[in-house]
């Protein structure tokens, strides 16, 4: 697949993935809807194993890698799909988009990468205003539950510690077994939380909303992005992969208002161009330095 394709796919994959959750969860609990997008995602990557001549890897590292990536999944996935309950998908694919920010704090404590830069500083700043906007419009003007922003920004920090933890393992593994790996982590997980918290197992009552929703996620969501995003990052710079930070929270937000019938209010708009901004800000920090030296 040309790699242009591929980088299309995965703006196309995370922009309709916050809608997708919140349909899926419709009319199904939230831990049975995100459980069985995960069984289905294992199950098709195990037949991708059976069928390829891709092998696993079953060293300590390979386990540690798979524990860290599959953590993630089970700890950020159960979160999110908890916040789709009250959070339009919108503001969900906006928050998450702050992930690089947030990767880069823990990727100083935990990796001891440099640590911010003033434009980097600026950038952070920008970004917690705008949230602070988007979490006032939330709960001010569209009297939303508290509770499913705490969520979301749980998943968020997740997803980011779980992306810096991954990288302070020294392997080298094929995405796809990777992929299959953390599956095996995650959805024993989801297996104990569906029983833990007691969510009915009423097909009766699903829609074909959440019915077709749960396979997207399962299918695409969670097997076929994945394996796109990794084919991207092997043939684009860093740069440009980071990008999909910039381009899926607008997309999300115009889907959710267009087809699920989301408010989007000033107040609300305006935290938005204002994150967008601070991670480009936070992206392009460098162009910034290499021209400062110059000049």
């Amino acid at each position: 697949m040309p790699v242009q394709l591929s980088y299309a796919f995965v703006v196309l994959i995370w922009s309709t993935t916050p809608l997708a959750i919140v349909w899926s969860s419709s009319s199904m609990a939230p831990t049975t809807s995100v459980l069985l997008r995960m069984v289905l995602a294992l199950v098709l990557a195990a037949l991708v194993m059976a069928c390829t001549r891709i092998r696993m890897q079953w060293s300590k590292k390979a386990w540690l890698l798979y524990t860290y990536s599959g953590g993630g999944i089970l700890v950020g996935m159960l979160f999110a799909y908890l916040a789709s309950q009250s959070v339009p998908s919108g503001v969900i694919s906006l928050v998450f988009g702050l992930a690089p920010i947030i990767s880069g704090l823990l990727a100083q404590k935990l990796l001891g990468e440099e640590k911010f830069t003033a434009i980097k500083k600026c950038a952070l700043g920008l970004a917690m205003l705008g949230m602070l906007m988007v979490c006032y419009a939330q709960l001010q003007q569209l009297n939303l539950d508290p509770i499913g922003l705490i969520y979301v920004l749980c998943a968020v920090f997740n997803f980011s510690l779980s992306g810096v933890l991954i990288k302070r393992v020294k392997i080298a593994i094929h995405p796809m077994a990777t992929t299959f790996g953390s599956l095996l982590i995650a959805t024993p997980g989801f297996v104990i939380m569906w029983l833990i918290a007691g969510a009915p197992f009423a097909v009766e009552a699903w829609s074909m909303k959440s019915i077709w929703s749960t396979l997207y996620l399962g299918v695409f969501g969670s097997l076929l992005g994945f394996l796109a995003y990794f084919h991207i990052l092997q043939h684009m710079k860093a740069s440009t992969v980071a990008l999909t930070t910039l381009i899926t929270p607008g997309f999300a937000m115009t889907l959710g208002a267009l087809i699920n019938g989301e408010q989007i209010t000033t107040l609300l708009f305006i935290g938005a161009i204002t994150i967008i901004f601070s991670l480009a800000m936070y992206q392009f920090s460098g162009l910034f330095q290499k021209r400062d030296k110059r000049m």
